[in-house]
């Protein structure tokens, strides 16, 4: 078992073994047991795993995200699909192709992808009903572009150096879609800078990273002294529960990030530290999202705890 027998990684791992989807357990090996198989081996696996979500018009579907219930392929599967490809080292050649051709034929006029597809579009996707969605994902009335989709997918596209047509407008829209944020939600402030840290335009990025992180702190979007915020306190315009506010290291999970410019070296250490301590008896952290569905409950726990351990190392912190 991977670190000590009490580490956060070893109680981690116990966690992610007793409860985790196949996926989420191949992408825990991938990252943290890297002598129990070559990289190579670990991110074929990883992208086998991935593959059984995948639809005949290169879309995901079938719970990847574990917010959309379903067999049917959405925009918002693509966000996770590409980062578990990037994670494997596999987002280029001919599955980013494969990838961004279902963009094109999922994207609105503008040029975006909807996070969900419209009812009747969705149905003509793939056989099978529409399944039911998290109440917070409604699908549009008609096509329109939407950040919250297309701003991870681009950021990803262009980090791994893919050229596509259908990356050119997308790529405006998320600009323009940035440029007139005023009052955004967390997810949306995650989801531009998942834009801003892969987008080729560095200079122009890091001057939007600037604006949206005065946004940020002025509207007091983020818990800056944790020990100051009741867990009564509704989150500061987020879907999630009471106690799910968003810490400097959510909005920076890397020290590469844009974002953690927004933060002093003091504010980052005190949301690694809520972090670590957000780790439950059973190993696993908890699902930070609003609770709809069991099964949803259960597959977001363990990608929740990839994402906080990843984290924890990328900052340096032990955890075993």
């Amino acid at each position: 078992m991977a670190g000590s027998a009490a580490s956060p990684l070893a109680r981690a791992e116990e966690f992610v073994w007793l409860t985790a989807r196949v996926l989420e357990q191949r992408r825990f090996a991938l990252h943290f047991r890297d002598g129990c198989a070559g990289p190579g081996e670990a991110a074929d696996a990883l992208e086998a795993a991935l593959s059984a979500y995948r639809n005949g018009d290169h879309g995901y579907g079938h719970g990847l995200d574990p917010d959309l219930r379903g067999p049917v392929s959405e925009p918002l599967h693509t966000v996770y699909a590409l980062r578990v490809l990037e994670e494997a080292g596999r987002c280029s050649g001919q599955r980013a192709e494969r990838v961004c051709r279902y963009l094109t034929s999922v994207s609105a006029p503008d040029g975006a992808m909807p996070a969900l597809r419209p009812p009747a579009d969705a149905a003509q996707a793939c056989t099978g009903r529409k399944g039911p969605a998290a109440p917070w994902l409604r699908a549009p009335t008609r096509p329109c572009g939407d950040l919250l989709a297309t701003g991870p997918v681009v950021g990803v596209l262009h980090r791994n150096d893919v050229w596509h047509a259908w990356l050119f407008r997308a790529t405006e829209f998320c600009w323009a879609a940035m440029e007139r944020l005023e009052k955004p939600r967390p997810e949306a402030v995650r989801a531009t800078v998942a834009f801003l840290d892969g987008v080729r335009e560095r200079p122009r990025a890091e001057a939007a990273a600037d604006r949206l992180g005065r946004i940020v702190r002025e509207q007091r979007l983020v818990v800056l002294d944790p020990g100051r915020t009741r867990r009564s306190d509704p989150p500061p315009g987020a879907d999630g529960p009471a106690g799910a506010h968003p810490h400097a290291c959510d909005f920076a999970p890397t020290p590469g990030s844009l974002a953690r410019r927004w933060f002093s070296d003091a504010e980052i250490d005190r949301s690694l530290d809520v972090l670590a301590s957000a780790q439950q008896a059973d190993g696993g952290w908890p699902c930070r999202r609003t609770a709809w569905a069991p099964g949803s409950t259960l597959e977001v726990r363990p990608i929740a705890t990839i994402d906080a351990l990843l984290t924890l190392r990328a900052y340096g912190r032990e955890i075993g």
